[in-house]
């Protein structure tokens, strides 16, 4: 974050304006340019460009219906013929299954960290940048949120609000609203005594103009970075969840509810049993690692 500012400072300071400089699309270029030459960051773009394209087109490319039972075909084996990963309990297919519960399972992770974001972004900047009893206010009441763990605060909201895909929704927004709002406060507090800043508070620029104009596009970074490293985290609460009963409801399609449905047969069907722990695991990971990438990527010099 620190250099980030400094690259502001130093480099931009001369030549602002309205926040969309030459120099500002030279940072985003040579990011991109460094997080394409990452190989771990690319490879996980491509299994998770999969993942989402198998779940946008999944009444195309499944074999079945993820709904119709049979019981006569219940906890098929991986590799039975016309049934590629087996099957479940209720005798569905587990590949059609899986591949339609991806469709919940990452919008479950995506969603809720693109509304934390909005908002939380918004928080922080506007306390960041007013300070005083604003400021007091907006951080106050997040560290409300703070004395909670994730887990918990999670549990806790979904319990309140009832199961449901709005619901949890809600309830991962919420969770995830005070961290990010934190880290914008951080950043936006470094930005407001910068000199473009105060140049453009003394040509008379108007607070919302200031903030749209100059710091919400070098605060955009920071932001951006903490909240992809928060899309795994959402993934696994948001199976979490299913899986205590309190997320999505059967005969809906979601890993952490098929590892719940699945549980009781892992004596019977091991492989079949943890198949959707090993697709959120792939999922979790690969975010995190893509994370990582994208922060590196970012961590331009001038």
């Amino acid at each position: 974050m620190a250099r980030r500012t400094t690259y502001v400072d130093e480099t931009l300071t001369p030549q602002i304006a309205g926040g969309r400089t030459r120099i500002q699309r030279t940072y985003w270029q040579a990011a991109r340019r460094r997080l394409v030459r990452d190989p771990v960051s690319m490879g996980c773009i491509s299994i998770l460009s999969l993942m989402v394209a198998a779940a946008i087109f999944a009444p195309w490319i499944t074999p079945h219906d993820p709904y119709v039972t049979s019981i006569v075909n219940r906890l098929k084996p991986v590799g039975t013929p016309g049934y590629l990963l087996g099957t479940d309990e209720l005798g569905r297919d587990m590949l059609t299954r899986l591949i339609y519960g991806g469709r919940i399972s990452l919008l479950m992770g995506l969603l809720p960290i693109a509304v934390a974001t909005l908002f939380g972004s918004v928080l922080g900047v506007v306390a960041g940048y007013f300070g005083g009893k604003t400021n007091m206010i907006i951080m106050r009441v997040a560290d409300v949120f703070f004395a909670f763990p994730s887990v918990l605060l999670a549990v806790g909201l979904a319990g309140a609000l009832g199961a449901g895909v709005v619901n949890v929704l809600i309830s991962l927004s919420l969770v995830f609203i005070p961290p990010i709002t934190r880290v914008a406060e951080a950043a936006t507090t470094q930005i407001r005594t910068q000199d473009f800043v105060e140049a453009a508070r003394a040509t008379g620029a108007s607070a919302p103009r200031i903030i749209i104009g100059h710091v919400m596009t070098n605060v955009s970074s920071p932001i951006l970075t903490y909240a992809s490293s928060l899309i795994g985290l959402s993934i696994v609460l948001a199976s979490g969840l299913s899986f205590l009963g309190l997320g999505m409801s059967p005969p809906l399609a979601d890993w952490g509810l098929m590892l719940n449905t699945l549980r009781q047969s892992i004596y019977l069907a091991p492989v079949n049993a943890v198949l959707p722990g090993v697709m959120i695991l792939i999922a979790s990971v690969c975010f995190n690692l893509l994370s990582d990438g994208l922060r590196t990527a970012m961590d331009v010099k001038p």
